[in-house]
């Protein structure tokens, strides 16, 4: 399989598929294709991953799109501005990611729910108790909102991020859920309550422009019912 992505605020993977290859992807994801793509919709594993997918944020269901007789081509368009970024996957280098990133992937991947082990993180973090994890072989691609940000931290080395910020993490990071300090910055500084503190080793996504936060910011200016 070879892709290329093009644009910059409104991004869309374009990928050429040899006869018998395939992907899969969540409900909606497919922009155009070549006719001799084949659909075909199902589980991709079972009852049991299908819930996982579910409680992960995403369908129950994927579709799954395999070039028939020949090459075919097939893109997939992000749904919010932002960036389309491709990460190889494979046993020991897996990834943790926000509901939502995962936009499409070749048929080895895998996605599962990832559940934070503690609890804090759901209860008060922005980014969420229950998160996806991607697995298996071969290329996966997330789409994340505004621009994207990446740091590589050493064992030991820590990130703080706002609420929302965090898109995605290597599966060898650990996230927790720390208290801002002192009353007056709870209270006054506009942060909120709690930030997300990101431990290494490993590589971390961070995206400039959460969806949720866009939504709080026009809230505003909708009637309220």
């Amino acid at each position: 399989m070879k892709y290329e992505i093009k644009g910059e605020t409104l991004p869309v993977v374009i990928c050429q598929l040899e006869a018998g290859e395939a992907m899969i992807t969540e409900g909606g994801s497919m922009a155009w294709m070549s006719p001799n793509m084949l659909m075909e919709t199902g589980s991709n594993g079972g009852a049991k991953k299908a819930l996982g997918r579910m409680f992960a944020g995403e369908n129950l269901f994927q579709n799954r799109f395999t070039a028939q007789g020949g090459n075919g081509l097939i893109a997939f368009a992000s749904s919010f501005p932002g960036a389309i970024k491709a990460f190889e996957i494979s046993p020991g280098n897996e990834i943790i990611c926000q509901k939502g990133v995962f936009l499409a992937g070749e048929a080895g991947v895998q996605l599962s729910v990832h559940i934070n082990q503690k609890l804090g993180a759901g209860f008060f973090g922005g980014e969420g108790f229950i998160m996806q994890r991607i697995s298996g072989n071969g290329i996966m691609f997330g789409e994340f909102d505004g621009h994207l940000v990446e740091y590589e931290l050493k064992p030991g080395q820590q990130i703080v991020v706002d609420t929302g910020h965090l898109a995605a993490m290597s599966a060898s990071c650990n996230m927790e859920i720390r208290k801002v300090g002192g009353a007056k910055n709870m209270l006054l500084g506009g942060e909120g309550f709690f930030n997300t503190v990101i431990t290494g080793p490993g590589h971390v996504w961070l995206q400039t422009m959460p969806l949720s936060n866009v939504a709080n910011s026009l809230r505003p200016y909708f009637p309220s019912a």
